[in-house]
């Protein structure tokens, strides 16, 4: 079943043009391309890339498309310009430099916007290029990493947010594009993260999704003219999110509830909800799923939203505003899922201290259950684990697997308490709630002397951490681009990384004595279960060189470890082929190690 789950293809919306044309990531080839699906349903490819393309826009008012695209899959993201009107598919590139990042933020007539740390490897700048005659202006340049940046319709500002506070904050920074004038429009005094502001069609304003003030994200309108923030819609027991209809009337909702997002209609003059929208049950719509924010048509008339659950790989449903109805996007190949998919159970868990820690428990397909268990541990730590697609967890199931997968302290979704009690000197906490998910197996008939820890980037520093602080505990590990020292990782990690990652670990010049304790590297020798480690060679996050310590000391101690390195990716597994060779190994080494 691994290998049917893991062919199975995904698609995902990137824009949509006045006419109704779209331009889709689809990865039925094995590694995503760009597609376009015109109004009648035909579909064209319009890459054909060796790596990933990471993002795709349309240039109004002509037939070009912006693609970004990288290097395998070291994210330094590179925009190359496709004409639609040569039918070569021949990409011209646009700015190309591959030491450096280059995302692609929007496309506007004649002109492109992008982020790129070409400057000082550091710092990102917000840049406009003007497609004509080929200049560049830089619009912000105040350093900081910016996570995204919004450009309002009539294209007089922008909203940047930068990462630069303490833990998970993100200030929100109004960039006039004319003067390239920088007014701050939130702080540091108070931790707050905000996201994805949503320009109103006339540009006078904008909502955003911030937690300033308050535990959830709530929506918040922000007026240019005034100057002044008002509360849209407040909910305080869950996180919204808030996209602005072009027809200036209405407002689509995101709430998060327990690993679920749903979406629903509301007017934008009260934020007074219309309507829920008919998708899928059980699953993610919007941001949460890593996947672009839901689209309005030009007109409004319609919505995109890129949705996924556990028994639904990614896929494209459109909305029609004018009579609720929601549809979905069919591709070219058609999509024929294995049967027997299950949505996963909600369980709280007791930690050490009494905090209540969220999991979800996918059980075994019926009639394989052989009472062992995976740990599924997501990356972040910021992050969060969703009830979205992800077909190793589910043919895991297949395998007779209970899969359990957590939300330790650290994760985002439940909360800015919940996500602010891992930070710097708390991290080792986080761990301890992996624990107290091992001695809670038994409520749920698994049998903890036969459970595995599984996770990638920051999940893999929990694999690792989980056998060396609590090698009684744990049959086996699979680490996936994981952090072996977070010393080390500091030390050699890309050099815009480092200044982002130290607000949460702890700063080396401060913090090393801490970070050294709480790196499994230092707690080598009390590791005694098998590992399994999948790294990319090109990784700009965590380095290559993380995984071979790791595995470099366990062999010295004579403890069973494998490290499987792809040349051509970075960041985990983009490509199917890697995929397909590096997952059946793990499995069998599973089987090995967890067996009766």
């Amino acid at each position: 079943m691994l290998t049917t789950l893991l062919s199975l293809p995904t698609v995902m919306a990137f824009d949509v043009d006045p006419a109704g044309n779209l331009l889709v990531g689809y990865d039925e080839s094995g590694v995503r391309q760009i597609h376009l699906v015109a109004v009648d349903g035909s579909w064209r490819a319009l890459t054909a890339l060796d790596e990933t393309a990471r993002a795709a826009r349309f240039v109004p008012g002509s037939r070009l498309v912006v693609v970004e695209h990288d290097s395998g899959g070291d994210e330094r993201g590179q925009l190359s310009l496709l004409d639609l009107a040569d039918s070569s598919g021949v990409l011209s590139p646009l700015t190309h430099d591959l030491a450096y990042f280059h995302h692609l933020v929007d496309a506007k007539p004649g002109r492109v916007f992008f982020t790129t740390n070409r400057r000082n490897e550091v710092d990102f700048d917000l840049v406009m290029l003007d497609l004509t005659s080929g200049d560049e202006t830089t619009l912000y340049d105040g350093g900081g990493y910016l996570s995204s940046a919004h450009v309002s319709p009539d294209e007089h500002w922008a909203v940047v947010a930068l990462a630069g506070g303490p833990g998970n904050s993100v200030q929100l920074l109004l960039v006039d594009v004319a003067d390239k004038a920088v007014t701050a429009l939130t702080g540091y005094d108070d931790p707050t993260y905000q996201e994805g502001a949503s320009w109103l069609p006339d540009s006078s304003g904008f909502v955003v999704a911030s937690d300033e003030g308050r535990d959830r994200l709530a929506l918040r309108r922000y007026d240019v003219g005034t100057a002044s923030w008002t509360d849209l819609l407040v909910d305080d027991k869950h996180d919204l999110a808030g996209w602005v209809c072009p027809d200036g009337e209405h407002l689509l909702v995101g709430t998060t509830d327990d690993g679920v997002v749903t979406m629903a209609l509301h007017k934008l003059a009260d934020a007074s909800y219309i309507a829920q929208l008919d998708l899928p049950i059980g699953g993610c719509a919007a941001r949460l799923i890593v996947a672009p924010d839901p689209l309005w048509s030009a007109d409004g008339s319609y919505a995109l939203l890129n949705h996924a659950s556990p028994i639904d790989p990614l896929s494209v449903f459109r909305y029609t505003l004018e009579t609720g109805e929601v549809d979905a996007i069919q591709t070219p190949a058609g999509l024929e899922l294995p049967r027997g998919l299950r949505h996963p159970e909600s369980h709280r868990v007791t930690s050490f201290d009494g905090e209540q820690i969220p999991v979800f428990v996918y059980r075994p397909v019926e009639g394989t259950s052989d009472g062992s268990a995976v740990v599924w541990v997501h990356g972040g730590p910021e992050m969060m684990a969703m009830r979205t697609w992800n077909p190793v967890v589910t043919a895991l199931t297949a395998e007779g697997h209970t899969v359990i997968v957590p939300n330790v302290r650290g994760s985002a979704a439940y909360g800015k308490r919940w996500y602010s009690l891992d930070d710097k000197e708390l991290r080792l906490d986080s761990v301890k709630d992996l624990a107290a998910i091992h001695d809670w197996l038994p409520s749920i008939d698994v049998d903890p002397r036969r459970t595995a820890l599984w996770g990638g980037s920051y999940g893999g520093y929990m694999v690792l951490a989980g056998l060396a602080f609590q090698p009684e505990r744990w049959a086996a590990g699979v680490d996936v681009v994981g952090i072996a020292s977070l010393v080390t990782f500091l030390e050699n990690t890309s050099s815009y990384r480092r200044v982002a990652r130290e607000r949460e670990y702890g700063v080396l010049a401060v913090d090393r004595e801490f970070l050294e304790e709480a790196s499994p590297l230092n707690r080598v020798d009390d590791i005694r279960a098998p590992l399994f480690v999948i790294h990319g060679a090109n990784d700009p996050r965590v380095p290559l060189s993380e995984a071979e310590q790791i595995v470099e000391a366990l062999s010295k101690r004579d403890v069973p470890c494998q490290l499987l390195v792809y040349p051509d990716e970075g960041h985990g597994l983009a490509k199917r082929a890697n995929r397909l060779d590096a997952y059946p190994k793990a499995f069998a080494f599973l089987k090995e190690h967890l067996s009766s």
